[in-house]
């Protein structure tokens, strides 16, 4: 049994079956790994596109699978590869060159439900602090019924955009929309994770 993270995906290292060196990681989902076994070359899912990557389908540089291991963990694969070349856009033979000799600076990434976990921290703060010139604690204090019918009247101008064709727009209406059902679903003493819960059920 592989355990999948929020996202349906598991980190996968690839390492040269030959060298031993550590090529790159990437993530797998379900469909992908089936892919691989299937093809017997690496297919990992790209995060930033939301699809599934054949690993070599742009450079031609394949790998070629050897061997599949899974951590004690079981939420992380070790992919043995014979690679045809570089594993790395840069041209380089592994994605780990650059060398680091003391603590870099981070960047914290703001992509996909992280955005939505940290919005709703900030909804269950304004929830509980109440501050005088917050929209959040206004509308908290106004009830159920009134951010209900926030999240109706942006679901509208949402729709009302997407049928317009205004991406722009839509995006802005989309993220009012998602906004306020949060609010509501704070309100009513849910949380995300109670959401993501029907999604995943759905998702089999």
């Amino acid at each position: 049994m592989i355990r999948l993270d929020e996202k349906g995906l598991v980190p996968a290292i690839a390492q040269n079956a030959n060298t031993g060196e550590v090529l790159t990681l990437g993530y797998v989902s379900a469909e992908s790994l089936k892919r691989t076994f299937d093809s017997g070359q690496v297919w990992f899912y790209s995060r930033s596109r939301s699809e599934l990557w054949h690993k070599g389908e742009v450079s031609g540089n394949y790998m070629h699978v050897q061997s599949i291991s899974v951590d004690c963990d079981n939420d992380t694969l070790l992919l043995k590869v014979d690679p045809d070349g570089p594993a790395c856009h840069t041209g380089n033979t592994t994605c780990f060159s650059t060398h680091i000799d003391e603590i870099p600076n981070f960047q914290r990434s703001d992509k996909g439900e992280g955005v939505l976990e940290e919005l709703f921290a900030i909804i269950q703060d304004r929830k509980t602090t109440d501050p005088d010139d917050s929209y959040t604690a206004l509308l908290m204090k106004a009830g159920v019924d009134r951010i209900s019918q926030k999240v109706i009247e942006e679901a509208g101008e949402a729709a009302i955009e997407g049928v317009k064709g205004d991406k722009t727009r839509f995006a802005e209406e989309t993220a009012d929309l998602i906004y306020h059902i949060l609010v509501l679903l704070a309100a009513m003493g849910g949380k995300p994770e109670d959401v993501w819960k029907q999604l995943r059920l759905r998702r089999k």
